[in-house]
This record gives structure tokens, C-alpha cells and sequence, in this order.
């Protein structure tokens, strides 16, 4: 069974429909990260049929050329706050910022499920946001060059603020919860 039969397969399986306006809406009216990623991981399960919960995010201070990452057998993403805050100003619209994030947090989700091949992780973040926003969608766009969305160039030597590390409550809403 090809890759794209089986994951037909599993979306009737699962009674999964892909809905382009569903999705574009979706990223184009999220609040924050948190509602990003719940597109994002939808989107995963959608078209790859993979998935998993108890991520967390961190927000830190990077150099410029670092967008995020996900660290090897960890549970952690941390995505470049001093690069979001660039970002944010650079983009024309909040529906582009959205993108933006969308497409890190996409790409680090795919490492968090074991894809460590960069190519292999691009490739796939790229089908990813075809096959749920469409080829016009600024994540679609972003999906193959991030930084397409911006009006100009970020030199990746700006100077920036280092702050401490934050942690962004209520990230992965699928996460178990344990009472002690």
C-alpha cells in the first residue's frame, strides 16, 4: 500500500475530511500558540496520520539564524523570541505572523515525532501545508521559504535584548494532566 493510499485509509478510518476553509480559518484567527499548534498537530494527523501529546514551549532568546528547535528524545520546542518580536514587525498582516509561527511550530512537531532528516522535515512540513491551506496560503509559502513572508531581509547580526527562557502555559492541550 502506497504512503498516500494508507493515509486515505486511516483518514476514513478515522472519519478524518480535510477542509482547506477550515484550516485557513483557523491559523488566520488563533490567539496564540497554543491554538496554533492545535492546527498544526491536526494538520499532522490529517495528512501523515502521526501524532503525539506533552510537548511543551519554551520562548528564548536565539541567534537570528536560529528560527527554533526541538531537542533530540525531549518533549521541549523553543522557538527564537528575539526573532518573533523581528517577525512581527516585518509581516504585513497578523494572518503572516500566524503563518510564521505556524510553519516553526510545524517543522519542530515533525522532529518531536522522530523525523531528525532536515530535508526529510522540510519536505514534509511543505506537503503538510499544501494538502491543508492550499499552494496560496502564506504558510503554504512560508512552508518553503519563512522568510518570504517578511517586507525586508532580517540581517541575521541584528542586535537583541537576552532575556531568561519563558514557558508558554496551555501549549499542548492534549497533554495528559497527572495529580500528585
Amino acid at each position: 500500500m502506497k504512503a498516500s493510499t494508507q493515509t486515505d485509509a486511516f483518514r476514513l478510518f478515522k472519519g478524518i475530511t480535510m477542509d482547506r476553509e477550515w484550516y485557513r480559518k483557523k491559523v488566520r484567527e488563533s490567539q496564540d500558540f497554543g491554538d496554533l499548534f492545535e492546527v498544526v498537530k491536526k494538520s499532522v494527523l490529517e495528512v501523515l496520520g502521526h501524532q503525539r501529546a506533552g510537548l511543551m514551549l519554551y520562548l528564548a532568546d536565539l541567534p537570528l539564524y536560529v528560527g527554533a528547535y526541538h531537542g533530540v528524545n525531549s518533549n521541549t520546542i523553543v522557538v527564537n523570541r528575539a526573532l518573533l518580536r523581528l517577525v512581527r514587525e516585518e509581516t504585513e498582516s497578523a494572518e503572516e505572523m500566524n503563518s510564521f509561527v505556524y510553519v516553526l511550530l510545524l517543522h519542530e512537531y515533525l522532529h518531536s515525532l522522530g523525523f531528525v532528516d532536515e530535508t526529510q522535515v522540510k519536505n514534509l512540513a511543505r506537503r503538510v501545508a499544501l494538502e491543508t491551506l492550499g499552494e496560496e496560503h502564506p504558510a503554504a509559502k512560508a512552508s518553503q521559504d519563512p522568510y518570504s513572508l517578511l517586507k525586508r531581509r532580517i540581517p541575521l547580526d541584528t542586535p537583541f535584548a537576552m532575556d531568561a527562557p519563558e514557558l508558554v502555559k496551555d501549549f499542548d492541550r492534549q497533554a495528559q494532566r497527572y495529580f500528585v
